[in-house]
């Protein structure tokens, strides 16, 4: 059966995950690791606390590592490679480290850095997203719009899935458009607990101190395309691409429609939780969808891909 795999972004984190791929691999997750970051993932990830695992220059090297290296233990297993690869947001990094096109060290570098320029922008810029139930993305474009041109920092941060679209902005731009939700025609708003405006405008600070990261990068053809969050498509330029994908919304719906026609039978999803399985469910329903969140998981996910 031929597959994609998909890679979660932040949001996915726990304190505890990824125990068992920890003890497997030291080699990755272990000193060199923690050399690159300046902390301890290990010690972080499994004592956390909440307050500091949740923190996004901690979190998005955790959930890097610990999906690198469950890809690696599934896709010495599956024998054949996916038709293509993309991750939510951050997940795009995991994806490219997955493909080749990026050394996984290198990767967790750039993830360090990513994560440190995005909190930076966040303190300086305070803001929040929220996600709109059942809405339709042109139909809420032009609500954004209007919300703009009346003063209001807001715009169009993901399009995950049919009926699941997440706006970002400023905090007070976010909490007007839930408050006026039904005088807008939104079915529901639900705020989001994250600290900042992620992929809108408000991070162009962090965009440019990614960019001075990603110029000294060494990208390479990957085994596998990874389809971009910013264009809905492989990128012809994965620096540029990344820079803009902290200020552009994430087309993830776009993606795995683009990879299911592209030949997708079936999207499996590799790192702590489930999330962009069950934005491939509602995305693409005639495909399968496989998770694999532990070790525990490759061998059923084999055996799913091989029936």
């Amino acid at each position: 059966m031929q597959y994609a795999v998909l890679f979660p972004g932040q949001g996915s984190q726990t304190v505890g995950m990824g125990a068992d791929v920890f003890a497997a691999r030291p080699d990755l997750l272990g000193s060199a690791a923690d050399e690159v970051l300046g902390w301890s993932l290990a010690r972080t990830v499994a004592e956390g606390p909440d307050t500091e695992l949740v923190r996004t220059d901690r979190a998005q090297p955790a959930l890097y590592g610990v999906s690198y290296a469950l890809w690696e233990a599934f896709a010495v297993r599956v024998g054949h490679l996916p038709i293509g690869a993309a991750g939510h947001s951050l997940g795009e990094y995991t994806a490219l480290a997955a493909s080749g096109a990026l050394d996984y060290y290198d990767g967790l570098r750039l993830v360090a850095a990513r994560g440190a320029a995005m909190a930076e922008a966040t303190a300086a810029a305070a803001g929040t997203m929220a996600a709109v139930m059942g809405a339709d993305p042109d139909e809420l474009e032009q609500t954004v719009a209007r919300l703009r041109e009346e003063g209001g920092e807001i715009w169009i941060a993901n399009i995950n899935a049919p009926g699941q679209i997440v706006v970002a902005g400023a905090t007070s731009a976010v909490t007007d458009l839930a408050e006026r939700a039904r005088d807008l025609g939104l079915r529901r708003v639900i705020p989001l607990s994250v600290a900042g405006a992620f992929h809108t405008p408000l991070m162009a600070p962090a965009r440019e101190r990614l960019a001075a990261a990603l110029a000294s990068a060494d990208f390479l053809p990957g085994d596998f395309p990874v389809w971009s969050n910013l264009d809905a498509a492989p990128a012809s330029d994965v620096s540029e691409s990344l820079a803009g994908q902290l200020t552009g919304k994430v087309r993830f719906s776009e993606s795995l429609l683009a990879m299911h026609e592209a030949g997708a039978e079936a999207f499996v999803h590799i790192g702590p939780g489930d999330v962009t399985a069950g934005m491939a469910k509602r995305t693409c329903k005639s495909a399968t969808v496989i998770t694999v969140s532990s070790l525990d998981d490759v061998d059923g996910a084999v055996a799913a891909l091989a029936s």
